[in-house]
């Protein structure tokens, strides 16, 4: 199970001016235990649609179906077609599982010309899958990547190319699920009250973790056992609501505006990307309060913003995620003498301490920071930290008291750049 740790958040740590008293901790633990109370209501009554995502069997057999259909396909690259958190979540996924006996996974989340006139040039699109996940088919980005794609695969492998081609779309309705079922491509769906930061337990991180040869069932039962979790009213047990209320807090009591997000996993670098969608999408919908989302990553960012951390601005505090069990390396016997502590080290030990250091020194210098920690970065954990991370999102919505769903802010651009381009 994975652990939270906000003490570097209270007031006896960093004092009462900078930190969390106990008492506001207190105070605001009646009003969570009703919003909890909230949430687990308009879930038994089908609200939140994602939550329900890890126990909807007939969808998670759907892509392991799909899979074993297509294993006796020469696929050794996987173009992954997506934006926002259509792409986000699936980088995730390549980042924590992809391997040298799994398929590369690309995942094309541009318009860029240069990026994509690359990718045509290098794939070989004899042994490549074309994967285009968007709800609607509306978005303009991945269907103008898409019909790029569909035109190259069909010119290498003419009538063969539809068994190359998924669409995850919405099941019923939309522009994409008509082209598909028109073309003949293979279909994976996502429910409609599904938004793409809150798709990784539908077959946008489903289908991209089968692929990459992961357990979808160890994926998802982590999500279901942070699930109940995520429901109790012992709020010394319930994860999502204790980070809830520390941001909150920090928030509107204390002006730390901006949340850093910052694994000390370089495999989970794309996770503090994706959590930042998450909170700027959800929560970013009203000029007088909210968190400004930052991600960042360790030890790179010790580097180039550490330093205002520690001195600058005190408007920043930190969620640092660690994994406990590492791959052993060891570093050999070191002959220069001001660094010959370094023998015979783990490298893990090193990140440890690099992380070890960070925390204590932004401690010390009284700038709040807690701690998510996995016993080990796997399907099962990853599941969990993906479930609470968008629990807490939306009892942070009942905190601020903004709709955690939809992007309305994001709705104009795309109409914009739509009419620019010669729409009705």
């Amino acid at each position: 199970m994975i652990s939270l740790d906000i003490t570097n958040t209270l007031a006896k740590v960093v004092t009462p001016t900078r930190g969390i008293p106990e008492q506001e901790f207190r105070t605001m633990e009646n009003t969570i235990k009703s919003y909890v109370a909230d949430f687990n209501t308009e879930c038994e009554a089908g609200g939140h649609e994602w939550a329900k995502s890890p126990y909807d069997e007939e969808v998670i057999s759907a892509v392991e179906s799909y899979v074993t259909s297509i294993q006796h396909l020469p696929i050794e690259t996987v173009l992954w077609v997506g934006i926002g958190g259509s792409g986000l979540g699936p980088r995730v996924i390549k980042e924590v599982f992809e391997n040298v006996n799994s398929p590369e996974l690309i995942i094309v989340d541009t318009v860029d010309p240069a990026v994509i006139n690359e990718e045509l040039k290098l794939v070989d699109w004899r042994k490549t899958l074309v994967v285009v996940a968007s709800k609607s088919g509306g978005t303009l980005e991945p269907m103008s990547v898409f019909f790029l794609f569909e035109q190259k695969i069909k010119e290498v492998l003419d009538e063969d190319a539809a068994s190359r081609i998924v669409a995850i779309t919405d099941p019923e309705d939309g522009v994409l699920k008509a082209y598909a079922d028109e073309k003949g491509y293979s279909t994976l769906p996502i429910d409609s009250g599904i938004g793409g930061r809150y798709s990784v337990f539908s077959p946008v991180g489903l289908l991209a973790m089968q692929l990459l040869g992961a357990d979808i069932r160890a994926f998802v039962r982590g999500a279901q056992e942070m699930d109940e979790i995520c429901k109790s009213s012992d709020m010394g047990e319930n994860l999502a609501a204790q980070l809830a209320m520390v941001q909150f807090l920090l928030d509107t009591k204390r002006n730390y505006v901006i949340r850093v997000i910052m694994p000390y996993a370089t495999r989970l670098q794309s996770l503090g990307r994706w959590e930042q969608q998450l909170i700027a999408e959800s929560l970013g919908k009203t000029e007088a309060f909210g968190p400004s989302p930052m991600a960042g990553i360790g030890t790179q960012d010790q580097h180039s913003m550490l330093q205002q951390w520690m001195q600058g601005k005190r408007n920043a505090w930190h969620l640092f995620i660690r994994e406990d069990e590492k791959e052993y390396v060891q570093l050999p016997d070191v002959e220069v003498e001001s660094l010959s502590y370094l023998s015979g080290k783990g490298l893990g030990q090193v990140l440890d301490s690099l992380y070890e250091g960070t925390a204590q020194s932004l401690t010390a210098a009284k700038r709040p920071n807690a701690t998510i920690t996995l016993p080990r970065l796997d399907e099962y954990h990853l599941g969990q930290l993906f479930f609470m991370f968008m629990t807490e999102v939306v009892l942070l919505g009942k905190l601020y008291r903004v709709d955690p769903y939809g992007q309305p802010g994001v709705e104009m651009g795309k109409k914009i750049a739509k009419k620019i381009l010669g729409a009705s």
